[in-house]
């Protein structure tokens, strides 16, 4: 059984993010979507709010779970015996970071590999970051995120 995890913020989830999900799916026996709790970043949803969204967008995925972790994805990989570790690419300018990022990761556990996914060409200019600007200056975002995403960030909005 080879399982997989896809690590993120995912503050909020994003249609391009799904559209990775969906593919890394198929290629894996379990796909854990992992919640990457970062003391460093100033989250705009609860991580109850982002498992929420989450679960109910990939409701329909019967391999794929949902988990939160602070700490490192690594050591989350290695101590729930996971195999690879999937992540997203829409730029070039995702490559260093995503490479340097490799590279530790190899550092500290060899035995996982990184698989990494293309953002398909209508998804590529989408970020969590982006949509939460798009939704705060009152644009419809509801084409870029799953519809459980839309109904939170109208209510975040009005807050």
């Amino acid at each position: 059984m080879i399982k997989a995890v896809y690590p993120g913020s995912f503050d909020p989830i994003t249609n391009g993010h799904l559209n990775i999900i969906n593919r890394a799916s198929k290629l894996y026996d379990e796909l854990i979507v992992l919640v990457a709790i970062s003391p460093a970043k100033k989250p705009f949803f609860s991580i109850e709010e982002k498992v929420n969204m989450i679960k109910d967008s990939v409701k329909d995925l019967p391999n794929v779970k949902v988990d939160f972790y602070e700490g490192l994805v690594v050591d989350y990989a290695s101590k729930n015996n996971v195999q690879v570790l999937v992540r997203g690419l829409r730029a070039v300018s995702d490559f260093e970071y995503e490479f340097q990022l490799a590279a530790a990761n190899r550092f500290i556990n060899n035995e996982i590999e990184m698989v990494f996914f293309m953002a398909n060409s209508e998804n590529n200019f989408i970020s969590s970051s982006m949509i939460k600007e798009m939704a705060i200056a009152g644009q419809d975002v509801s084409s870029l995120v799953p519809q459980m995403v839309t109904k939170y960030l109208k209510e975040k909005v009005k807050q």
